[in-house]
């Protein structure tokens, strides 16, 4: 996930820093040659006297336009660095923005080349004593790994933030097998709408109007090729680390937030990577630590700072003797779409696994959960289409709503067990996961498994969730169908938690072959049989508190630079609305992000957007399910405007998914561009 919020409050708890121990100045627009003779467009930021006094560079490489849509941010972040003696380098990767090209799909082969290329061409600069960090957010932190994989001498580190090892398993396109209908299709429309947007005529010249065009007429809809990608190929295999994570020889430093979608990776990564690694999560969203909801944020540039100062400077900064994994454990909280902050704690673990964790065992029986395994039964888990409305967004980034709801909403729609109330409180820091013997009576199937926090009070808040398709239950790669009623043992990995369960409070699991919008449902209604014993229990990864936690998770207050200068022209909305027609049995979720409108002084640019996204299930039918994804971009100075409108669907019948993406584009109020791009694919295994 790779939306781009700029969420940064000016609260009294943020110091902004005007004057840094270096002067420095800004390069804007610098050229970057490739081997193949395109050339990649670059903002840096560097000390004054670098040539002088030469200095390592950090790089942020991503397609999201350094002139208008990430300048804001790119404001308060790289020239903090370049103030404490890095030259900070932003470029947009081929296809975006000024760079030439087009951008042709996600972490494609050619990008990591030409990553390649700008690490050489900087090493080479009069500037540059020849080291380099990457840095970057989701997009940004996945071709770091990436690149990091292959091997650059000039690359001594990385910092990955909200980022993924693990294409196929673990981002947005699906997830535990099941085709992940909240995102797929809108991350989708989110890049067709972002890569049909030009050049800067006032960097590039006449020939932006030419780009464009090809841009606009080359530039696929990215969904196609995804869907068409259905089980763990070689399609995903490339651009996942986790691949042979050896292939990385340099340090990490591998942060992410609880309510962020991409948080598991972090431990496969202080698992696997170099010991040198470490990691970091807070309770944040899809967001930059020091400017992160919810509270508390943290001086996450100055850890940054002391992480390049030792790799990169060799200065001892202390860094290296703290401990592997440093965490956020929430305190328990009652269900709320949107948290301002979380109560919590920070806890150290020396190593992953941990020896402070250590797996529980809680047994479902008809009705309630204990540590006592019960003799054996079963029961019926039936489809409810609807189950699944409640649970908020897959990846949130901070804004009003993106949260799961009282989960009362949805356990009528599920099959849920009750433990008693606690005698003493959980400390939960890991990955829950589910081990279950079912049944199920299509030869196509899935479960859904929840785990919640019951207060006495009776509200129910979602702490994690899993999904599998059971088709992938042995392999991702190699999917099989299901015999209708023969048993099978599965296991469940749900999503990894930070998580105090106070004593007095109950644990709930919920059980269901639906999960809409998250997963796409299987072709028919299912029902599963989940038979109660030895072989069905959730193993909870339970933490012991230790006394050097209180040691550590004293951060410094957030600090950045000054943001630059922007005029508000339109304020951003949110809504997101459920709603169900009793006549048809229909029921919707709207959608609508207006992420405003700015201009930037700084280069008389003006950009903004909207965005509504629906998702629609009938009652009892599997095959109803609708996606629909509609953006409307806007971009220009008052002598050059351009307005971008596209319109994305998706819908299946029991062997095909199908697809229609429309692209207008007009220049002034003149219609330049129209074209629609349709495809039927088959389902497979999913």
């Amino acid at each position: 996930m790779k939306k781009l919020v700029f969420n940064i409050k000016d609260s009294g708890k943020r110091r902004i820093k005007t004057e840094f121990p270096r002067e420095l100045k800004k390069l804007e627009n610098i050229w970057i040659p490739m081997s193949d003779g395109a050339k990649l467009a670059a903002h840096i930021w560097l000390p004054v006297d670098a040539e002088v006094n030469p200095v390592p560079a950090i790089l942020e490489y991503l397609p999201y336009r350094k002139n208008d849509f990430t300048a804001i941010r790119d404001s308060v972040r790289h020239p903090y660095f370049a103030g404490h003696g890095y030259a900070s380098i932003r470029v947009d990767i081929r296809g975006a923005g000024d760079s030439d090209g087009i951008l042709l799909d996600e972490y494609l082969k050619q990008e990591q080349d030409d990553a390649l290329d700008v690490l050489s061409w900087i090493a080479r600069q009069p500037w540059s004593t020849g080291g380099v960090g990457m840095i970057g957010k989701s997009w940004g932190g996945f071709n770091g790994l990436q690149v990091a994989a292959r091997n650059h001498p000039a690359l001594k580190t990385i910092i990955t933030l909200c980022s993924t090892d693990d294409r196929y398993a673990d981002d947005v396109h699906y997830r535990g097998g099941n085709l992940l209908a909240s995102d797929m299709l809108w991350w989708a429309s989110t890049m067709f709408a972002y890569n049909a947007r030009p050049q800067d005529p006032a960097v590039v010249g006449d020939s932006w109007r030419e780009n464009w065009l090809d841009r606009l007429e080359n530039t696929p809809p990215f969904v196609e090729e995804w869907v068409r990608h259905q089980r763990r190929d070689e399609y995903w295999k490339h651009g996942s680390i986790c691949e042979d994570y050896s292939d990385i020889q340099i340090p990490v430093f591998a942060v992410g937030g609880w309510q962020d979608g991409y948080t598991d990776s972090i431990f496969r990564l202080l698992e696997y990577l170099p010991k040198e690694s470490k990691g970091l999560i807070g309770p944040w969203a899809h967001e930059y630590p020091e400017v992160a909801t919810p509270e508390p944020a943290i001086g996450f540039l100055q850890e940054a700072l002391r992480w390049y100062d030792h790799w990169l400077k060799g200065i001892d900064t202390g860094i290296m003797d703290e401990p592997k994994l440093i965490s956020y454990i929430q305190e328990s909280e009652r269900p709320a779409v949107t948290y301002e902050e979380r109560p919590g704690k920070w806890v150290a673990d020396p190593s992953w696994p941990s020896p402070y964790v250590n797996s529980e065992n809680w047994y479902p029986a008809k009705g309630s959960i204990s540590k006592e395994v019960p003799q054996g039964d079963d029961i019926l888990v039936p489809s409810v289409q609807e189950h699944g409305l409640y649970y908020g967004v897959f990846c949130p980034f901070g804004q009003p709503g993106d949260l799961p709801a009282d989960q009362r909403l949805e356990n009528g729609k599920a099959v849920v067990f009750t433990s008693a109330p606690l005698t003493e409180k959980l400390e939960l820091l890991g990955h829950p996961i589910f081990h279950a013997e079912l049944a199920a009576n299509q030869e196509d199937a899935l479960i859904t498994v929840r785990l919640m926090d019951k207060a006495p009070t009776g509200e129910s808040t979602l702490i994690s969730y899993g999904m599998l398709n059971l088709t992938h239950r042995n392999s991702h790669e190699h999917p099989e169908k299901l015999e209708p009623g023969r048993k099978y043992k599965v296991e469940v990995k749900l999503d990894s938690l930070g998580q105090e369960i106070p004593a007095g409070h109950q644990l709930e699991i919920a059980v269901s072959p639906t999960y809409w919008p998250s997963a796409w449902p299987s072709p028919k209604p299912v029902d599963l049989t989940l038979y109660f014993g030895e072989a069905t229990f959730m193993e909870l990864p339970v933490r012991t508190p230790h006394e050097e936690d209180q040691d550590w998770g004293h951060f410094d207050a957030p600090e950045t630079a000054q943001v630059m200068e922007r005029e508000i022209l339109r304020k951003e909305e949110r809504t997101r609305e459920i709603s169900y027609n009793p006549i048809e049995g229909v029921w919707t979720i709207a959608d609508f992000s207006d992420e405003g409108e700015r201009r930037l002084p700084s280069n008389g640019i003006r950009h903004g957007s909207k965005n509504k996204n629906t998702w629609s299930i009938k009652e009892n039918d599997p095959l109803s399910a609708y996606n629909r994804c509609e953006w409307e971009l806007t971009l220009g100075r008052d002598d050059w405007n351009i307005t971008l409108e596209t319109d994305s669907e998706m819908w299946s019948d029991e062997t095909k998914f199908y697809l229609v993406n429309k692209l207008t584009a007009y220049e002034g109020e003149k219609k330049v561009f129209h074209k629609t791009w349709k495809a039927g694919i088959d389902r497979d295994h999913v």
